[in-house]
């Protein structure tokens, strides 16, 4: 009888430790952009995404070269970022595989209410950064590899000049501290939508410049090849990417607000050009 029962009581252990192993599903480590962090978009999807599949996610929010090469690196499971060309050739130098398209919002150029500088006028984005330059006026630059630092360089270079001179200056910073610095020294800087919208009530600066099709800004989600990275966690990378880019992802990025603004559209679905 006593045999019998701690046979019953060992059985039943096993099996909940079984089930209790089957339900604990190993961390994700996501390196992502400081812009998916400091909008707020991050604590709003990640909570539910873990509470229905029982995946925990680490963020690492850094800029976008730094999130590509710690992917590069194998230090991450996947990354999710915004610089469509450096996205490319991470793929095709084979550190990463199953990228998908999440989202999209726009940058702006925003600066002092007084708009020394005149950039309201601008007729493009160059022409913005023309009238900045040739002021000159303080700019802030993330200085950073980001993607909007990227974004940034792309239009001096339509220039067909660097910015040089005490009025340009690399912060080295997330957007967030770039705002902050901006703003503090009446200055104007490059920045996505969706973490302007997240600080814009913080914030003495408006928005100077926006609209114009090269502010297109698109986001991408990649996992880390585990040919490469045989340890990395592949199997979660690839539940996130599925989840994300979902029709039930989609719809909560779709759905998220700040001030009745919304700061990201889902693109999944669909595909999208700049200037559409």
């Amino acid at each position: 009888m006593i045999d019998r029962f701690l046979k019953g009581i060992f059985v039943l252990t096993f099996t909940l430790g079984i089930a209790a192993a089957e339900t604990t599903a190993p961390p994700l480590r996501m390196a992502t952009t400081t812009s998916t962090e400091n909008s707020g978009l991050l604590n709003m999807l990640l909570p539910t995404f873990e509470k229905e599949t029982g995946i925990s996610v680490h963020v690492i929010a850094v800029g976008t070269g730094k999130a590509l090469r710690m992917g590069q690196d194998g230090d991450v499971d996947l990354v999710l970022v915004h610089a469509p060309g450096a996205e490319k050739a991470f793929v095709e130098a084979g550190y990463g595989i199953d990228r998908r398209e999440v989202m999209y919002n726009d940058f702006v150029i925003v600066g002092p209410a007084a708009d020394p500088a005149g950039v309201s006028g601008s007729l493009d984005a160059t022409e913005a950064m023309r009238r900045i330059a040739n002021k000159p006026s303080v700019f802030i630059s993330r200085g950073d590899d980001s993607g909007t630092h990227k974004k940034e360089l792309t239009l001096w270079k339509s220039l067909g000049t660097a910015p040089d001179g005490d009025w340009y200056r690399e912060a080295g910073q997330g957007m967030g501290k770039v705002l902050q610095m901006a703003g503090e020294l009446e200055g104007y800087t490059l920045t996505d939508r969706g973490t302007w919208l997240a600080y814009q009530d913080k914030s003495p600066l408006k928005i100077r410049f926006e609209g114009d099709p090269r502010l297109f800004n698109p986001y991408g989600i990649i996992a880390v090849n585990p040919a490469r990275y045989p340890d990395i966690n592949y199997a979660g990378a690839t539940r996130l990417i599925e989840w994300i880019t979902s029709s039930h992802g989609q719809e909560l990025i779709g759905d998220f607000t700040i001030a009745g603004h919304k700061l990201f559209k889902p693109s999944a679905n669909t595909r999208q050009v700049a200037g559409q």
